[in-house]
C-alpha cells in the first residue's frame, strides 16, 4: 500500500466513522479540532486504524500528531515497518 491509498483509506474511514465532511480533512489541518474527538473517539480511532493496516498504535504515537499529516505520517511508517 503506498501513502496514496494510505491517506485515502484513513479519509475514507473517517468521513464513514466520525460523520465529518471530507472537506475538513486536509493535511495541516488540526485533527483534534476538525474531527472534534473525546477520549472514546481516540480508542475508536486506534481500532479502526488497528484493523484496517495491521499495526499497533500506542498512546505515545498520539502526543505527536496534531494535524491528519501527522496522523498519515505514523500509520505510514508503522505499515512499511511491518513489510
Amino acid at each position: 500500500m503506498n501513502r496514496e491509498e494510505i491517506i485515502q483509506t484513513i479519509n475514507d474511514f473517517l468521513v464513514d466513522e466520525f460523520e465529518v465532511e471530507a472537506s475538513v480533512i486536509s493535511p495541516q489541518a488540526n485533527m483534534k479540532q476538525s474531527l472534534d474527538l473525546d477520549s472514546l473517539d481516540y480508542v475508536d480511532l486506534v481500532v479502526i486504524i488497528e484493523s484496517n493496516f495491521g499495526v499497533k498504535l500506542e498512546g505515545k504515537d498520539f502526543e505527536h500528531i496534531h494535524t491528519f499529516d501527522d496522523l498519515y505520517n505514523v500509520v505510514e511508517s508503522k505499515f512499511h515497518a511491518l513489510a
